[in-house]
C-alpha cells in the first residue's frame, strides 16, 4: 500500500514538526550512542524511519529554517549565511512561495508554531494562525516585551526576570560549561512543551498542523538541574581531529572559533562541554516525551505524523572546531526521523540522501497533493517508488564572494571546494568516518566530482561561483580574515559591552 493510499486510509493526519537546534547526527541512543539517554526520540526512531545520511545543505540557522519553512535551498532563498536585514524575509517568501505554514492553512489544517523562528527581521509573519516566539537574543527593549517566553517570564515569575540571558550567558561565556539559573520546569525548552501540548490538544475538527522548534541545545551549554550533571565527563569521547593543514583548511574555521571564544579550549574542557551538551539533549528529550505523551492521548501515534530534525550540528572540538558552518559530517549532517506508524515501516532505517528541504514534500504529501519545489521525494523512495537521490548539494556563503563554498555528498565521497584559496577536499566518509584522510592530499582525482558541482551550480543559477566560461569554479587567492570577536550581550537592558 502506497504512502498516499495510507494517507488516504488514515483521511489527513495532524502532522507534528519537531526541530532542535544546533544537534548532532550522532546524538540518539536508538541510533548507535550508547552515552546518551533520549528515551523519546528512541520512541520516535521506535516508531517511524531514520535517515542516517541526511543533511544541511547550508548549516547555520537562518539559512536552515528558511529552507525548512520554504522547501527551497539558498540557491532559491538566497539566504547563504545569518547576515541579513529586514528585507531579507520578504524577499526569500517572493522567491519561493507560500511558505509551508501558509500551504497548510489553505489546505485545511489549523496551524501553530511555538518557539526560534530566527527570521529577518526577528518578527516576521510567517502565516501560522497562533505564534509564539522564544528567541535567543533580544535587540531592543520591544523586542524583549514581545517575545512569549520572555514576557511570560516577566509576567509570571518576575523574580527571574533580572537575568539577561535566559538560555545561558554567551559572549566569552559561550562555550563555557553553565547550568541554568531556572528550575527546569520553567526553562525555555519546558515551556515550549507546556505550549505545544496546549495547543496539541485544543479542540478543533481540522487536523492541525505544528512546529515546536526547540533552542537547544545550542550553545552556551547551560542545562538545568539536574541534567547540568547528568552526565560524567569523564565518560566522553575525546574531539576526533586529524591534522591542522586539513582541519583548519576552511578558513572559516579558525575565525569561527576566535569570535566565540573557543580558540584555545583544551581536550579536558572538551569533555566537559560535551557532557553539557548531552545534559540539554535530554533536558530537551523529557520535553519531548510530553509532547509525545500529548499527541497519544488524541488517540494513539498513528493518529499523528511527526517529523524530527536538527537545522544542524555542532563541531564539539571536532577537527579543531566549534559551532557550525563547515561542510565537516559534525557540522552539516543532522538527524531525521519520520515517525508515522501506519504509514510508514516502523524501526527502520534508511542510508539514501536527505535534506531539510525535503520536508516540505513530506509534510504537503499528507494532504494528497505532494509539493516539493526543492526537495525530494524521501517518502516515494522509501516504498520504492522513486530512486533515491544520485547526489546532495550543500552551499555556504554569498557566490562570488571569497567566503563562498560547497559540499558535493555522491554514494560514499563527499567532496568539498572553498573558493577561498580554490582548496579541495574529497573524504569516503564510509571509510573513513572522522573526514580524517584528504584523499585530494593523496594524490585522488576528484575531477568528476568537481564538473558534478559545477554543472549543478549553473543549473541552480549560481553562476556567480563559477568562472571559465562557466566551465569552472571560481577561487580567490587565499586569506585570512582578521580574526575579532562577537559580542552577545543583552542590547535590550542596554547592555553592550564589558564593564559595569
Amino acid at each position: 500500500m502506497s504512502y498516499a493510499q495510507r494517507s488516504a486510509r488514515h483521511e489527513r493526519p495532524n502532522i507534528l514538526v519537531i526541530i532542535t537546534d544546533q544537534q548532532r547526527f550522532d546524538t540518539i541512543g536508538a541510533l548507535g550512542n550508547t552515552r546518551i539517554s533520549t528515551p523519546n526520540l528512541d520512541r520516535l526512531v521506535a516508531y517511524g524511519v531514520s535517515f542516517t545520511n541526511a543533511y544541511s545543505t547550508c548549516p547555520v540557522c537562518v539559512p536552515a529554517r528558511y529552507t525548512l519553512r520554504s522547501g527551497c535551498e539558498p540557491s532559491r532563498t538566497g539566504v547563504y549565511g545569518n547576515e541579513g536585514d529586514a528585507s531579507t524575509h520578504e524577499q526569500v517568501r517572493a522567491g519561493t512561495g507560500l511558505f509551508l505554514s501558509e500551504v497548510m492553512s489553505r489546505r485545511g489544517y489549523r496551524t501553530f508554531g511555538v518557539g526560534k523562528f530566527h527570521t529577518l527581521p526577528w518578527d516576521a509573519d510567517l502565516g501560522y494562525e497562533i505564534q509564539l516566539r522564544s528567541e535567543e537574543l533580544y535587540e531592543s527593549p520591544r523586542q524583549r516585551a514581545l517575545d512569549a517566553y520572555a514576557s511570560f517570564i516577566a509576567r509570571e515569575h518576575p523574580e527571574y526576570d533580572f537575568l539577561e540571558g535566559l538560555m545561558g550567558e554567551r559572549t566569552e561565556m559561550y562555550y563555557v560549561p553553565q547550568a541554568s539559573a531556572l528550575p527546569a520546569a520553567l526553562g525555555v525548552e519546558a515551556w515550549v512543551a507546556d505550549r505545544v501540548c496546549e495547543l496539541v490538544r485544543r479542540e478543533d475538527p481540522r487536523p492541525f498542523f505544528g512546529v515546536s522548534s526547540f533552542i537547544g541545545p545550542h550553545p552556551p551549554f547551560a542545562p538545568p538541574l539536574p541534567f547540568n550533571r547528568y552526565y560524567d565527563p569523564d565518560d566522553m569521547e575525546d574531539p576526533v581531529v586529524g591534522e591542522i593543514a586539513t582541519d583548519h583548511m576552511d578558513e572559516q574555521i579558525p575565525w569561527m572559533n576566535y569570535a566565540v571564544y573557543a580558540e584555545d579550549i583544551s581536550p579536558g574542557l572538551a569533555r566537559v562541554l560535551k557532557a553539557r551538551y548531552y545534559g540539554e539533549i535530554t533536558y530537551i528529550d523529557r520535553c519531548i516525551g510530553r509532547i509525545l505523551d500529548a499527541v497519544e492521548s488524541r488517540g494513539g501515534p498513528e493518529e499523528t505524523f511527526i517529523v524530527f530534525v536538527a537545522d544542524h550540528g555542532d563541531h564539539l572540538g571536532d577537527h579543531h572546531a566549534w559551532q557550525k558552518e563547515s561542510f565537516f559530517e559534525s557540522a552539516c549532517r543532522i538527524p531525521m526521523v519520520l515517525s508515522a506508524p501506519g504509514r510508514l515501516p516502523v524501526g527502520a532505517s534508511t542510508d539514501q540522501l536527505a535534506g531539510l528541504a525535503d520536508v516540505f514534500g513530506v509534510v504537503t504529501g499528507l494532504t494528497g497533493e505532494v509539493e516539493l519545489r526543492d526537495g525530494h521525494d524521501v517518502v516515494g523512495v522509501i516504498e520504492g517508488e522513486c530512486a533515491g537521490r544520485r547526489e546532495l548539494l550543500g552551499l555556504y556563503g554569498k557566490p562570488g564572494s571569497a567566503r563562498f563554498k560547497l559540499m558535493l555528498r555522491s554514494g560514499s565521497r563527499k567532496y568539498v571546494y572553498m573558493a577561498n584559496g580554490g582548496f579541495e577536499q574529497l573524504f569516503d566518509v564510509e571509510a573513513d568516518p572522522g573526514e580524517l584522510r584528504n584523499l585530494v592530499s593523496e594524490g585522488e582525482s576528484c575531477e568528476e566530482l568537481r564538473m558534478t558541482a559545477v554543472g549543478l551550480l549553473a543549473e541552480r543559477g549560481v553562476t556567480a561561483a563559477l568562472a571559465g566560461e562557466g566551465k569552472a569554479l571560481r577561487s580567490f587567492e587565499a586569506h585570512r580574515r582578521p580574526l575579532e570577536r562577537i559580542r552577545q550581550f543583552d542590547a535590550s537592558r542596554g547592555v553592550y559591552g564589558f564593564g559595569a
